[in-house]
C-alpha cells in the first residue's frame, strides 16, 4: 500500500527520530544506513538504494509518495515510544 506525503513532513519526521533511529530501522531490515536515509530523502545511491520513494515538486517541498510505507512506520513508531519513555 503507498503512502502520500509531503517532502516536508517526511523531513520533519526524519529530524525529529532520536539519535540512532537510522542505524535501528536500517539493522530492522538488514539494509545500509544510507538506503534508510535515502528513503527520507538523501541522494547517496553509492552507498545505499532507493527505497521506492517518488518526489514530486509542489508546495512544502513537494508531494512524496512512498511505494512501502515500512520505514516511515517504524519511525512512527520509534517517535511514539520515545513519546511514552517521556511520560
Amino acid at each position: 500500500m503507498t503512502k502520500t506525503i509531503t517532502f516536508n513532513e517526511l523531513r520533519q519526521l526524519k529530524d525529529s527520530l532520536p539519535d540512532g533511529s537510522m542505524h535501528r530501522i536500517a539493522d530492522k531490515l538488514n539494509v545500509t544506513v544510507q538506503t534508510v536515509r535515502n528513503y527520507f530523502g538523501g541522494s547517496n545511491y553509492d552507498f545505499g538504494k532507493n527505497q521506492g520513494v517518488h518526489i514530486e515538486p509542489g508546495p512544502n517541498g513537494g508531494i512524496v509518495v512512498l511505494d512501502d510505507p515500512t520505514i516511515y512506520d517504524m519511525a512512527i513508531e520509534i517517535l511514539k515510544e520515545q513519546d511514552e519513555k517521556a511520560e
